[in-house]
């Protein structure tokens, strides 16, 4: 069922067209992310809001129809919703939205504080539509901030290959975090944002929905989303612990060659290492054309890390690379998908370094810490009112709060707005938001307007942007 544009904002703002002051024509609007956890943000997921609600005839009478008889019961009176709003953008623009939507191109890598997009009402009858899209259009939040964090981690993966890897591994970056969130997130939808979201920035995924995502709504000329056979707990248990070596043999020889995980802590991790893997199956492993990725799923991400790789050493040996650290047998590796966060990534990473594990033995999985452990103040998104005109006069409008700090005393707000018309341009000191009257040439640009896209970005160009340019060889 296609979802009605009509129903997709909060309820109060259903009220204000008659809450603006009189003689308002002109409502112009602006994102940001405010600040939060880190100091800048992957702009990504626009292009699939404006496709999926907002292009070309975004309401039909019907959806009006509808609108009126759900919103007199959600105020339990008639003349809060007026119908004739919606009726008046039918008439005049046969469904099509009056906005003028601008933006910075998508993947492009934002310093906090700056704007992202502006929409504002091209129809001096409609000021009142700019902040009703606000709640549908606020949802980019989502996909951009899950490819923020996806890139983040990538900056930490990077480090430490960087400190403790061959040269010759670097090309496994883009495998090194794969996402296991599909089952985790709220809704299919979220799969597709959030999953394609991270293929920006990596390839391995078991979220098959986002790579489709990334081809529906931005183009993408091959499939991003890479993944491998892998094992789960329904299939290692079923002969029951007296059957796990015959379930580990069975295994193998499924996949005889290529890259192989295999879920190793049903029973006893420790010991399924080092007599089963590491002992009785020893040579069929090493034998393999391909890699068994070993994959421990309980306990301390760290602890267990640290004694299933001395275990690991222990019994298929070890090459030491030229930054001095050791390295599995190419048949040979792990994976981590239990505990797994930006905050553990990190801290693995460090305790590895310190025993002298290279970081190419091991690629991650994150699930919900990917995809669903995040929020709209992970990166403190807003949009705000900037700029009006009222009666024929612009006005330059904002929001400057105060609050007290832990002293008690009484301090400007981090959530005080800018003022007037923006733009986002280049400087010495990177980007910056200025007046749009200034010098400089505006990166944001109108991706749509009275129900048109304007401007479409491939997942190519997306990938691109969002590429870290420190990556060596990258």
């Amino acid at each position: 069922m296609e979802p009605n544009l009509l129903l997709l904002a909060d309820a109060y703002k259903y009220s204000h067209y008659k809450l603006y002051v009189p003689g308002t024509t002109k409502i112009y609007s602006y994102l940001e992310s405010r600040g939060g956890m880190f100091d800048e943000t992957v702009f990504y997921g626009l292009q699939y809001f404006l496709k999926e609600y907002l292009q070309d005839v975004a309401f039909t009478k019907a959806d009006v129809d509808e609108a009126e008889l759900l919103l007199n019961e959600v105020f339990g009176r008639k003349g809060v919703f007026k119908r004739e709003n919606f009726d008046y953008i039918l008439q005049q623009h046969g469904g099509k939205l009056p906005v003028r939507i601008k933006a910075v191109p998508e993947g492009s890598v934002v310093s906090v504080k700056n704007i992202l997009l502006s929409i504002e009402n091209t129809d001096p009858k409609c000021f009142w539509l700019t902040n009703f899209l606000e709640t549908l259009l606020m949802q980019v939040w989502y996909p951009a901030t899950v490819a923020t964090l996806s890139r983040e981690v990538k900056k930490v993966v990077q480090q430490y290959y960087e400190l403790t890897s061959d040269e010759k591994s670097f090309s496994g970056i883009d495998f090194v975090l794969n996402d296991f969130g599909f089952r985790g997130v709220s809704s299919v939808e979220s799969a597709g944002l959030g999953g394609s979201a991270h293929l920006i920035n990596f390839m391995g995924s078991d979220t098959v929905h986002a790579s489709k995502f990334a081809k529906q709504y931005y183009h993408a000329q091959k499939t991003y989303g890479m993944s491998v056979p892998a094992t789960e707990h329904s299939i290692m248990t079923l002969l029951g612990a007296e059957g796990e070596r015959k379930v580990f043999e069975h295994v193998l020889d499924a996949y005889p060659q290529g890259i192989l995980a295999c879920v190793s802590d049903s029973y006893n991790i420790f010991n399924a290492i080092e007599n089963l893997w590491g002992d009785e199956l020893k040579d069929k492993v090493l034998q393999r054309k391909g890699t068994l990725v070993i994959r421990p799923d309980s306990g301390d991400p760290v602890k267990t890390l640290l004694k299933v790789f001395e275990i690991l050493f222990d019994k298929f040996g070890f090459t030491v690379n030229q930054k001095g650290y050791k390295v599995l047998p190419d048949q040979v590796r792990v994976i981590q998908g239990d505990g797994v966060d930006y905050d553990s990534i990190g801290t693995i990473y460090q305790h590895l370094t310190a025993q002298g594990i290279a970081s190419q033995n091991l690629v991650l999985g994150m699930g919900g810490a990917l995809l669903q452990k995040v929020n709209r103040d992970t990166q403190k998104f807003a949009l705000k009112c900037a700029y009006a005109e009222v009666n024929g006069v612009g006005v330059n409008v904002k929001k400057s709060p105060v609050e007290m700090n832990e002293n008690g005393e009484i301090i400007s707000s981090f959530k005080t707005s800018k003022s007037g018309r923006l733009k986002l341009v280049e400087t010495e000191n990177g980007l910056q938001t200025v007046s749009e009257a200034e010098t400089g040439m505006d990166l944001l640009e109108t991706v749509f307007e009275n129900g048109n896209i304007t401007r479409e970005h491939t997942f190519e160009e997306i990938r691109d942007r969002a590429s870290i340019s420190t990556l060596i060889h990258a």
